[in-house]
């Protein structure tokens, strides 16, 4: 990577740091900073730090970002940028490094000395992550020294120090998350993964690598994709059916109209696929503006009009024929927008929205030039895309007719109900709900278990149309979709208008078997791909019908699943038996015997994850090491014999001594060996959530509790006495001595309850569960939904084949 002239580069020292507030607030009230202190509040810290990095490879200054999730849960961040500058700070009188991490909007970004672009004008960045640690560790390393700076919980544990010399520059940031601010500490890979994989797309072209560790499971990603939007656009469409081979990729920087000094870059990637769909995603300084605005709004109106200016004047829409519209011309469209903005104006605290209206003109004016360069360059992909857009334009005509049809069919507003729509009796949406349920048994229970003031239901026949496999005109024609259209009175696509939607809740409510499951994600489909809107509004949830009514005397009691039915047979065995130790002396009952269970079958669990599949490990070797306050990390099978190790570093070392007699020694270490576990000399392993089952271990001991040496458990309770050897099996007899007073009745559907019971279970606003559908990453849910939904059965074979172990409740 080309460097800047020494000339050339700004200063970036500690008087480009700007203070604008202090950090009080933020524990007090976390979610008005990271949006909530659940799994994404969680990864937002890691997304703010590896921002820092990311602005670094903007700015030409750092080609990689390092990011590792560590055995004890703490996160670490590295980069080789310039390092957060280290010297005192003018104003404040203290290191630089330490106001950037102890004040809200401090950093190099507010004015553009340092940073041309960025994308932490709106976040708190660092400041909040420490905030909101238990403690957070930086390292500087700049100009030949190493300096270091520890905080607890925010507050600085001590004064920068300088502890070494250093060939090395950059910045490393080491965190561990609050468990008092977050409801989980537990960070998820594949989360971390989609993030930093996405922004290795947008950040190829510019040379940056960012490598993933998970130190938990020894797995290692390294992503960097120096096509950029290519390979991006090459990866969303890799289970569709191009309609051109090449994708079409320009990058332009364009001054600002309004400031000639600062500079805007465009750069594009897009292709057509024989899809239904568009698929468009837009991102300004790297964030994922899902919202659109006026970029989005300038890409629409630039393609439009270079594809009309195109069809025009190459006759492949004759004069006297309409030219297609917008809509017709993104059908099948796969593409990715990347702008950088010296200045972006965002609505509101979630960067969702790009605001900055010079973007729209600026945008539109760069695609009519480069892309109706590439028409004129390529008429043969020109000709298909223009020709693809015709056809959807006689589609959407048909549609358009099919839906007057619909409409005319429909007297919604003369107060008629379409079909078999029983509508409630308030038209005032904020209150109302309905229900689109599965088939005319379970829709007679729901109408007449509803409450008829608020709550509306409409019931299918059989399963609806995939839509994901049909063009709009079919969509339309399909009885059971016009119902839904009909009786929720917003439209669909473009036509959309969330002001019309007569209901403040659309509940999926079908069956927990697998036709069940196949119907409600048919109308998953349809909402995400023709009513999206609903979905980003907070609109659509899905009922969660009970799986269980347990009767004890006269009290019934509705549960969800089989986890909540384990629950309440061990509160109620937990009141009625006693757990006695005989090689211990030890007894257990009551509260204590409940916690005891919940502890042993958490640990029943997480031993059945400790290990990948293919070591075939069992918890019970591991239990032998506890030595009361630690167990190893690692573990090697070799000659029958298991072996345990506490860092990567001994097993390196054993398996060098066994290579040393044996220079052909096949060790296994997952997937990417090159042979199977069967064929291996060794096989070697991390092991997972060791930190945990420590926690469950020490808990269990201060109970009385044994692992080692083999035991025998009495269960007793009335006239009744079971015998185990198998620790696991505790929290199961418990749970059978207490089912003999107990009726368990399991639904297979909706249609088996009367309506008392469909209400109370599933329609009572006081005791119901509902699920809201949201969409977290539209990347992933759109190629979910095209691997699942469409016509290519090569990809939906192979995520089966993937993903078939994975399984757990099969219902068959």
């Amino acid at each position: 990577m080309t460097m800047p002239e020494e000339t050339d580069v700004p200063v970036y020292g500690a008087d480009s740091i700007t203070v604008l507030e202090g950090l009080e607030a933020i524990r007090v009230r976390p979610a008005m900073y990271i949006g909530d202190t659940d799994i994404r509040g969680l990864h937002h810290l890691i997304w703010e730090v590896v921002d820092n990095s990311v602005d670094e490879a903007l700015a030409g200054f750092a080609t990689l970002c390092k990011v590792t999730l560590r055995e004890d849960g703490s996160v670490r961040v590295e980069d080789d940028g310039r390092g957060i500058p280290v010297g005192i700070h003018a104003k404040e009188g203290i290191p630089a490094v330490e106001v950037v991490l102890t004040k809200i909007h401090a950093g190099g970004k507010f004015d553009n000395s340092a940073y041309k672009v960025s994308g932490g004008l709106h976040g708190v960045g660092v400041s909040c992550v420490n905030a909101l640690s238990e403690w957070l560790d930086v390292e500087v390393h700049t100009e030949g020294k190493t300096h270091r700076m520890s905080f607890d919980r925010g507050v600085r544990r001590g004064d920068l120090q300088v502890v070494g010399d250093t060939t090395r520059r950059g910045t490393t940031v080491t965190y561990k998350a609050d468990p008092e601010i977050f409801t989980t500490v537990e960070i998820d890979y594949e989360i971390v993964a989609k993030r930093l994989r996405e922004t290795a797309y947008l950040m190829g072209t510019r040379g940056l690598t960012i490598e993933l560790v998970d130190e938990r499971t020894g797995t290692r990603e390294e992503f960097c994709y120096p096509e950029g939007l290519l390979t991006f656009v090459a990866n969303i469409n890799k289970n569709k059916t191009p309609l051109h081979s090449d994708i079409v990729h320009f990058v332009k920087a364009v001054p600002s109209t309004e400031n000639p000094d600062d500079e805007y870059e465009v750069e594009l990637a897009l292709q057509y696929t024989d899809s239904y769909q568009e698929v468009i995603h837009t991102f300004v300084n790297n964030i994922n503006t899902h919202g659109g605005g006026t970029h989005l709004a300038g890409l629409k109106a630039g393609l439009t009009r270079t594809l009309n200016n195109y069809a025009k004047r190459e006759k492949v829409v004759k004069d006297n024929e309409t030219l297609p519209s917008g809509d017709d011309f993104r059908e099948g469209l796969t593409a990715v927008l990347s702008l950088k903005v010296p200045d972006p104006q965002f609505e509101g605290q979630t960067k969702a929205k790009l605001g900055n209206r010079e973007a729209q003109g600026l945008v539109e004016s760069v695609i009519s030039d480069l892309f109706g360069t590439y028409l004129e360059e390529n008429p043969a992909p020109a000709k298909a895309i223009v020709l693809k857009a015709v056809r959807a334009q006689q589609a959407r005509d048909a549609a358009r007719r099919a839906r007057d049809l619909v409409r005319r069919k429909s007297a919604l507003a003369s107060g008629n109900l379409p079909g078999k729509l029983a509508d409630c009796q308030s038209s005032k949406r904020d209150e109302t709900e309905i229900f689109i349920v599965e088939g005319d048994s379970a829709g007679g229970s729901a109408k007449m278990g509803r409450d008829r003031r608020n709550q509306a239901v409409l019931p299918l026949k059989g399963k609806i149309l995939n839509v994901e496999r049909a063009r709009l005109d079919k969509m339309l024609g399909h009885t059971e979709i016009q119902l839904i259209i009909s009786a929720l009175g917003c439209g669909i696509g473009s036509e959309l208008d969330l002001t019309k939607l007569r209901y403040g809740k659309t509940i999926i409510m079908t069956d927990a078997d697998v036709d069940g499951s196949h119907i409600r994600t048919l109308l998953l489909t349809f909402f995400f791909r023709q009513m999206p809107l609903l979905i980003d509004g907070g609109f659509l949830y899905i009922a969660q019908p009970p799986l269980y009514k347990v009767t004890a005397g006269k009290h019934a009691r509705y549960l969800t699943d089989e986890s909540q039915l384990r629950s309440f047979l061990l509160d109620r065995g937990a009141e009625a038996v006693t757990i006695h130790d005989a090689n211990a002396d030890a007894t257990w009952n009551g509260a204590e015997l409940r916690e005891l269970c919940t502890d042993l079958e958490r640990l029943d669990k997480l031993g059945r994850d400790v290990a990948p599949a293919w070591a075939r490990f069992s918890l019970a070797a591991l239990l032998d090491r506890w030595n009361g306050t630690t167990l190893p990390t690692h573990w090697a099978r070799f000659a029958g014999e298991d072996y345990f190790f506490d860092t990567h570093e001994e097993v390196a070392a054993f398996i060098d001594l066994q290579q040393a007699t044996n220079s052909s020694l096949k060790v296994y270490a997952g997937p990417d060996s090159g042979f199977t576990p069967a064929e291996a000399d060794a096989v070697v392993c991390h092991l997972a959530h060791i930190e945990e089952i420590v926690r469950i271990l020490l808990a269990l001991t201060q109970r009385g509790m044994r692992f080692q040496g083999g035991g025998s458990w009495e269960v007793r309770g009335g006239k009744h006495t079971a015998t185990t050897t198998s620790l696991f099996e505790l929290a199961s007899l418990v749970q059978k001595s207490s089912q003999a007073d107990v009726d368990i009745q399991r639904y297979k559907g909706l249609g088996e309850m009367d309506a008392e019971q469909l209400w109370e279970s599933t329609m009572d606003p006081e005791t119901r569960i509902l699920y809201q559908v949201t969409l977290e990453d539209a990347i992933a849910a759109d190629e979910i939904f095209t691997i699942l939904m469409s016509e290519g059965v090569e990809a939906r074979r192979e995520y089966i084949e993937q993903h078939a172990l994975e399984v757990t409740n099969l219902d068959i």
